[in-house]
């Protein structure tokens, strides 16, 4: 199907305010599980690494299935998978209220509501890139903020909860408020195709058509016959009752014929089924193997390969403080009182300031969307090093604030996807890529409570976070070297709607 033209507006500012809440909705918990985390810590008495999988897995199972979630919202769109999801969010917070034991949390908070948060990021990105191509950045950085504003009220509001209400009381309660994705899912109106002609259909496409008409019309015949030979039978069984037990025999014999002329019949049509099933699964098979092909082209070129290095690295490095910032700051023995608000909600907040300015920066032609992308890693890298020398409250509510900004380079992440592979290409991509971030958002939070776990202290654990993401940072900037464009300028080699990232001052 060819999409109409990006209409910059119109709709697709309802769609920028429905994906806003449903993101809002939708990751408040999982990425405030920082306070969930501490009495969970208390409720089952595990390990710091083996509960911080719960958290995790919340955030990073649905990147992980970021090509299913992606082959789903380009079979289904992105509407029926918004409310699909919204069930299945609010069915894993209500099921984790019932948890017995840390592994039911791991299915029910961590796998389900993952993957249903997976299948709304997945869904919320894709349909707004449709409805706009000049204002992408900002229409980005707009609706990935309702995550972090998620994040900044959740931390606050699920704490309150559970002074009130208790851990399982919190649980329905923010459980229920997911319903209300349903009602964002349902304003997701697709994007109207294109007025062009479609493409002629090929042979394949054809065969199913014409397979059905001729089963009509076979039909058809046949009950037109049937209709006629009874109507024929019983007019002469009125008139003349001896002739009609000569013509019930004679019918006998014509039917027998016409049995045999059925199972000829029969015959072909099982012939033709099987031929059809075969075209039809050479077809699927043709289209995996376009789809690998495609996935190899992406991975020839080096701002791509080096982006996936990056974003792993950064996830495995850069997701911890916002899991477990609360208990850094309680291991660090900083009293309750100096709390002038939780660390998690600093970070929220300024996640939401760093999405809408880098988003909006990112619009600008005379910045580099991938340079900007890359400075924000490399200072991530700096401030996990910080860390381990923040001995009081408000050393650690500037680092979480610093650490929350640069997080926000989440909005322009889209964007560098898109203008490194082409929007045509942007799901497939962006599948693989979240894929990658799902894998390090999984194994960080689970690393830094080991780490703990080992040496009583976070120091180690956040020298080696910082070191993941200073060397993915390295690794980007040297791919994007203006000395690599004698390589990638090479566009004539790429097939089609993909193209180098060009590291020049209009990307």
């Amino acid at each position: 199907m060819v999409f109409r033209k990006p209409p910059d507006g119109g709709w697709g500012w309802v769609i920028v305010v429905v994906s806003f809440f449903t993101q809002f909705l939708c990751y408040g918990s999982p990425l405030a599980v920082g306070v969930l985390y501490l009495e969970w810590l208390d409720a089952f008495g595990e390990g710091k690494g083996k509960t911080a999988w719960v958290g995790s897995l919340a955030n990073g199972i649905g990147l992980l299935a970021s090509p299913v979630c992606s082959i789903c919202v380009s079979s289904f769109g992105a509407r029926p998978v918004a409310i699909f999801s919204g069930f299945m969010v609010a069915g894993g917070l209500m099921m984790s209220s019932f948890a017995p034991n840390i592994y039911f949390l791991y299915v029910s908070y961590g796998i389900v509501v993952g993957l249903g948060c997976g299948l709304l990021y997945t869904a919320t990105v894709t349909i707004t890139c449709q409805y706009f191509d000049k204002r992408r950045g900002l229409a980005l950085g707009l609706i990935s903020t309702g995550s972090s504003v998620g994040l900044f009220i959740y931390a606050a509001l699920q704490r309150e909860l559970i002074e009130l209400y208790g851990l399982d009381g919190c649980l329905l309660i923010v459980g229920a408020l997911s319903l209300n994705i349903l009602a964002c899912g349902s304003l997701m109106r697709p994007l109207e195709p294109s007025s062009s002609p479609p493409p002629e259909k090929t042979c394949v496409e054809k065969l199913p058509d014409q397979y059905f008409v001729y089963h009509e019309k076979e039909k058809t015949v046949e009950e037109n016959i049937s209709i006629l030979e009874k109507g024929y039978i019983d007019e002469k069984c009125v008139n003349n009752v001896p002739d009609c037990k000569q013509e019930s025999i004679l019918n006998k014999n014509v039917l027998s014929s016409i049995n045999i002329n059925e199972k000829d019949t029969y015959k072909k049509k099982v012939v033709e089924q099987t031929n059809f099933c075969k075209q039809l699964a050479k077809r699927k098979w043709q289209l995996y193997l376009t789809y690998w092909k495609e996935t190899m082209v992406l991975f020839k070129n080096k701002v791509f390969s080096a982006l996936f290095v990056a974003i792993l690295l950064f996830d495995i490095g850069g997701f911890p403080p916002s899991l477990l910032m609360e208990d850094v700051a309680r291991s660090a023995n900083i009293s309750e009182d100096d709390y002038y608000m939780p660390l998690i909600s600093i970070i929220g907040i300024m996640t939401t300031v760093g999405k809408l300015v880098l988003g909006i920066l990112a619009d600008f032609k005379w910045v580099n969307t991938l340079y900007l992308y890359v400075t924000t890693l490399l200072m991530t890298g700096v401030a996990l090093f910080a860390i381990p020398f923040a001995k009081s409250y408000l050393t650690l509510a500037m680092l979480s604030g610093i650490l929350g900004f640069l997080t926000g380079n989440w909005s322009i992440f889209p964007y560098v996807t898109t203008k490194t592979v082409g929007i045509e290409k942007l799901t497939h991509a962006y599948g693989i890529l979240m894929f990658f971030a799902g894998l390090g958002n999984s194994l960080g939070p689970p690393i830094v409570g080991w780490f703990y776990d080992w040496t009583q202290e976070y120091d180690t654990a956040f020298y080696f976070s910082g070191f993941c993401v200073l060397l993915g940072g390295f690794l980007l900037l040297l791919a994007a070297l203006p000395c690599w464009n004698a390589c990638t300028n090479q566009s004539s080699k790429l097939p089609p709607n993909t193209y180098s990232y060009k590291v020049a001052s209009n990307a």
